[in-house]
């Protein structure tokens, strides 16, 4: 792993490692695989997430 401090800024070096993180998934895919969710719930979850987006993007 490279290390990238310029002038000696580990502020900015600490936030751009956290976004590259969190843009691998890493943290999402930790939090979902922390504990087992039935399949019947997965789907529950996922047709409100569906649901939740399209009164979102809604176009009028």
């Amino acid at each position: 792993m490279t290390k990238v401090v310029v002038n000696g800024n580990l502020d900015k070096a600490m936030k751009t490692w956290k976004m590259k993180v969190a843009k691998s998934g890493v943290p999402s895919e930790l939090k979902k695989k922390k504990h087992y969710t039935k399949p019947g719930v997965k789907r529950r979850e996922a047709k409100k997430e569906m649901i939740r987006n399209a009164r979102k993007h809604k176009n009028y």
